[in-house]
């Protein structure tokens, strides 16, 4: 093995009995890819990470092979098989790492939520502990019973956390406690961070603020719960770039924008140019396009394409936003917001699926918060945006063989003039920056990953959290009314 920095140990040697399934659980798709895939793709993207070793359950390593290949997760450098225990399948990992000197994050794969400040903040909690644990307190009250069922101690709940993963050793320090643990007959661990305890007591764990959103599949209803938190639960937004790898990713490559006349759509095409790509935007108001007929979306790609011959990112911000209780609303207005708000993304999507696979390319849609709920006013709108949400996840699980990407921006409030027309002038420190969402959407589309949602927030999450509560009107993304 190639020596490095810092190594991230997949551990997925379980076999899921719990869950009730045949196949381990870590294989079990959640948003549209297996769990451990989800795990893999956040340490491969994270900067810090510079190899991954994967620890696999016996039988199943063509699986992993076959995910590595199809995701082209290149820091990938070893799939193992696991042991029968926790313990065993970490000293497997242990031996193949050769450094010394390395850092060793060693994460459970069928925890899929990992954040990359959990990844970021391990890494360089090494620079002054040998090892490192993370945790978040716990909320409820932790009893200790005895073998009778009965309740033996109450600890104070202000010192108890809740042991999470990844845990992150110097490479020396870890393989020592595990040496010594294996000259002991009664040895016993669940966890890495407890091995050290044990038998390197004189070495200081630090502890590492874990998540809340880090949880561990493993019980039958986890598979629903983080089913359903991939979709109320944003991805990390990805890195964004320097000014100089904004103009090599760009400069020369195609892009289409639908609802690009103004507001988002317009900012994203505009910045897209600065940077030199070959930018083409469609709206009815400018170009006559109706998002929601076939025969337009079809014109669009074939002008596009006889211009520039290839098509690299497509993007749509077009929308509209009907107000008003469901039984009022008129068949046009029916029709049409389900036309534009949805039927227009899968037009898009069928009509660009072909081009988008001659260049690997990139397909961006757009949502917004109102898609976590049912509102009262609101039907048609949030219905909509929840179908984009899954619209997204089924198309990259779909298009992943195709190396196509797609994924879904969720702004909160957005200055835009939709918004202004429909609300009148509002506190712009109470709303995100239409550049500023631009921006995130071409970090987006420039990113290895898909079926992301990205979450776009001002830096204060709980005035935005009040704000969406009291202000039902999540028209950020939607730029092109007349669409």
């Amino acid at each position: 093995m190639t020596e490095a920095k810092n190594v991230a140990v997949l551990l997925a040697g379980g076999v899921g009995v719990r869950v009730g399934l045949d196949v381990p659980k870590q294989l079990i798709k959640i948003a549209g890819h297996p769990i451990m895939e989800h795990t893999l793709g956040v340490l491969d993207r994270h900067p810090d990470v510079d190899e991954i070793i994967v620890l696999m359950t016996p039988g199943h390593l063509d699986a992993v092979h076959a995910m590595v290949k199809s995701g082209g997760y290149r820091k990938v450098t070893q799939v193992l098989e696991g042991a029968d225990t926790r313990s065993g399948t970490t000293m497997k990992a242990l031996a193949a790492i050769e450094s010394d000197d390395a850092k060793v994050l060693l994460h459970d794969a069928v925890r899929p939520l990992l954040s990359n400040r959990i990844i970021t903040e391990c890494f360089a909690a090494l620079d002054d502990y040998d090892a490192v644990d993370v945790a978040i307190p716990s909320a409820d009250t932790i009893i200790e019973v005895d073998e009778k069922n009965t309740i033996l101690n109450v600890p104070p709940r202000a010192s108890l956390r809740r042991g999470q993963t990844p845990q992150a050793f110097t490479s020396s320090v870890i393989k020592e406690a595990y040496r010594l643990a294996a000259e002991d007959p009664s040895f016993e661990a669940t966890d890495d961070c407890s091995v050290v305890l044990r038998y390197l007591p004189q070495v200081p764990i630090w502890v590492v603020k874990g998540d809340e959103r880090n949880m561990k599949v493993t019980e039958p209803i986890d598979l629903y719960l983080a089913d359903k938190l991939f979709q109320l639960t944003a991805h990390d937004l990805p890195e964004t770039r320097s000014e100089a790898d904004y103009r090599e990713a760009l400069a020369g490559r195609t892009m289409v924008v639908f609802g690009g006349s103004y507001g988002i759509g317009a900012d994203i095409a505009q910045l897209a140019k600065e940077y030199g790509a070959n930018v083409a935007t469609f709206s009815r108001s400018t170009t006559g396009t109706h998002v929601q007929r076939r025969e337009d979306i079809v014109e669009a790609a074939t002008t596009v394409l006889e211009e520039h011959g290839s098509i690299d990112f497509v993007v749509n911000t077009a929308g509209v936003l009907p107000r008003g209780a469901l039984v009022d609303a008129s068949d046009d207005t029916i029709f049409s917001a389900t036309d534009i708000n949805y039927i227009a993304p899968i037009l898009i999507a069928q009509e660009f699926h072909p081009h988008l696979r001659a260049t690997g390319g990139s397909l961006l849609l757009f949502t917004s918060s109102s898609y976590t709920r049912g509102r009262s006013g609101y039907s048609l709108y949030s219905s909509a945006k929840a179908a984009t949400v899954n619209l997204t996840q089924a198309l990259a699980d779909e298009w992943a063989a195709d190396g196509i990407r797609v994924n879904c921006i969720n702004p909160e409030r957005t200055g835009t003039p939709m918004r202004t027309k429909a609300f009148g002038e509002e506190p712009p420190e109470s709303l995100l920056q239409s550049t500023v969402v631009a921006r995130a959407s071409l970090d987006t589309l420039l990113s290895g990953g898909t079926g992301h949602l990205i979450d776009l927030r001002r830096a204060d999450p709980l005035a935005a959290a009040l704000a969406d509560h009291e202000d039902l009107a999540d028209d950020e993304a939607w730029d092109d009314t007349d669409s």
